[in-house]
């Protein structure tokens, strides 16, 4: 190993003090932390001691788009505060990928830049070409399945779930259960996305699973919008979107959204009286995980870099099943035995495999629902 020289000065100077008696220098020191920005992995920054100290010594992580019931956010983000002291500040916790993307591209070098951004992997893709990212292996790099990561580390899936029907079992009787039903007479004016599909993850996922579900495929996601473009004709589809909010008063009496965040809100507002039954279609079984990443430009550099070395650590995958999300590294827990088995037995029951699209068939398709949503909804 080469001993950086300005360390093996300062050993020697010790060893010279030793020589004379003296003790004033104590154990030789550590090697100086590189500048957390430029840090690849936490060895790069000196070692994860090092790492821990630098993200201290900034006291403050500031993240955008990342709503409390969100995937247990809310435990990650409690979790990652108490455990380093470090303040966690969420701008636009509603927001989608789209506006977390937009954020990093305007703020620059901005001292209120996100460091960290949360976003749909298509959407990880485009920051990547654009040279929005910083590379940043964690220490589960390995362990993160080849098609969940980018090669060059720039991203990492962290988590993931499947597209759900959710439905105010006191407002609509009986709830859908398939994407078919949905186009039903009683569902007139009920049923909603989460946003926009062409700037939210969640809603062009629910594109791609009504495209599966009609006969479509990884390759062609037009059934999808086709669906959609009938569910408007019909007068089904509500242009709300919703949220913990509109589900609880009723103005999204049935939403389209990942499971984890439909098991969420029937957790949440069981005690206010809301019935919110989860179904996971099977005529349009649709899987997707969501990717971390580190802004280029991070105001805070090394806690952005500890903020993913959390979330990838076997307490911050566990806190993700609290969250009923399927964490990517939930295979090799289950085989290491530090899975919590309880809390993995909460989640749905899917049948089969899940497949995922290619980079490909993504960037495809996400060019067709850019440039056909609005058509579809013109109908």
């Amino acid at each position: 190993m080469t001993v950086p020289r300005a360390r093996a000065a300062a050993v020697a100077g010790c060893l010279a003090l030793a020589a004379l008696g003296l003790h004033g220098c104590g154990s030789p020191p550590l090697a100086r932390p590189e500048n957390p920005a430029m840090a690849t992995s936490a060895e790069d920054a000196g070692g994860m001691s090092a790492l821990i100290a630098a993200a201290k010594h900034e006291g403050a992580l500031r993240a955008i788009a990342l709503p409390r019931d969100w995937a247990d956010y809310g435990g990650l983000i409690d979790g990652f505060e108490k455990k380093y002291g470090i303040k966690v500040t969420v701008d636009n916790p509603l927001g989608h990928s789209q506006d977390e993307i937009n954020a990093v591209r305007r703020s620059g070098n901005r001292p209120d830049a996100p460091d960290v951004i949360d976003v749909g992997d298509t959407f990880a893709r485009t920051a990547a070409r654009e040279n929005l990212l910083a590379p940043y292996r964690v220490a589960a790099f390995d362990s993160i399945p080849g098609n969940q990561k980018d090669p060059g580390a720039l991203w990492a899936n962290n988590y993931g779930g499947y597209i759900s029907i959710g439905c105010d079992a006191n407002r609509v009787k009986p709830c859908p259960e398939t994407f078919s039903d949905l186009l039903k007479p009683a569902y007139r004016g009920k049923v909603a996305l989460e946003g926009d599909p062409t700037r939210s993850q969640t809603a062009f996922s629910s594109v791609y699973a009504a495209a599966l579900a009609n006969n479509g495929s990884f390759d062609d996601i037009q059934p999808g919008l086709d669906f959609f473009g009938k569910l408007k004709k019909a007068g089904n589809f509500n242009p709300l979107p919703s949220t913990s909010a509109t589900v609880e008063d009723g103005r999204t009496p049935i939403s389209i959204n990942w499971d984890y965040v439909n098991l969420g809100y029937a957790d949440q507002l069981r005690h206010k009286g809301v019935n919110w039954q989860v179904a996971i279609p099977f005529d349009g079984s649709f899987a997707q995980y969501y990717a971390l990443a580190v802004n280029k430009h991070a105001p805070h550099p090394a806690a952005a870099r500890l903020w993913l070395e959390y979330l990838f650590s076997t307490e911050g995958q566990n806190l993700r099943l609290e969250g009923y999300a399927f964490p990517v590294l939930m295979d090799v827990m289950r085989k290491d035995g530090t899975l919590d088995t309880a809390a993995a037995a909460r989640l749905p029951t899917v049948e089969g495999t899940p497949q995922f699209p290619t980079d490909a068939q993504l960037e495809k398709a996400r060019n067709t629902v850019d440039q056909g949503w609005a058509k579809a909804m013109s109908g």
